[in-house]
């Protein structure tokens, strides 16, 4: 059960990321300071970076957190589920984890509009791949002909993650009125089946 000090601390982080969300909207992320972003929400400098650890955080979040989360539903998944679909549903997971719709696609937006904050979230997301490849190379049966289940696993990261970030951006630019899975699907597809 939650305890009304948790509950306390979630309402003041959510207040704080509205605020910075809807500065960053209004003003661009990088002219907005963490400073601006306090004394709006009511709190001090200090306590912004108790809920938040850097300003990027606000944006993309805890992606340690997150990168672990996905690679725990990907190692949960079924054995007899192949490495493709295994890392489809650990992405479906971590697309609900943190944000409605609604924020994820603002935040994604600022992501993707933002050449800091998309070098950023590209650097936690290599960190996110070379942890992925031991769980897909686990799954890989390594038959005749077949790659080096090295080659094969970081090969089928990379494919996924180029098409969850295309068909992320996609969707962002879309202003979120396409099913981002179906993108994710039709992407993947182009790039399986009609190389």
């Amino acid at each position: 059960m939650t305890t009304l000090w948790e509950r306390s601390r979630q309402v003041a982080a959510q207040t704080v990321l509205d605020t910075a969300v809807r500065l960053f909207a209004e003003q661009g992320y990088e002219q907005t300071t963490i400073a601006q972003i306090a004394r709006e929400a009511g709190i001090s400098q200090r306590s912004l970076f108790r809920y938040f650890g850097t300003k990027e955080d606000l944006v993309c979040g805890d992606q340690e957190a997150l990168g672990e989360l996905l690679k725990r539903a990907v190692e949960q998944q079924p054995a007899e589920m192949s490495a493709w679909d295994a890392l489809r549903a650990g992405f479906e997971v971590i697309l609900t984890a943190n944000h409605p719709p609604e924020r994820a696609l603002e935040l994604s937006r600022l992501i993707f509009d933002t050449p800091s904050l998309r070098s950023r979230y590209i650097e936690k997301r290599l960190r996110w791949q070379a942890e992925l490849v031991p769980v897909v190379r686990a799954r890989l049966g390594n038959g005749p002909g077949q790659p080096a289940p090295d080659t094969q696993a970081k090969a089928i990261v990379a494919t996924v993650f180029a098409c969850i970030d295309t068909a992320t951006e996609l969707w962002a630019g879309h202003d979120g009125r396409v099913d981002l899975a179906d993108l994710y699907d039709q992407c993947l597809a182009a790039v399986r089946h009609h190389s």
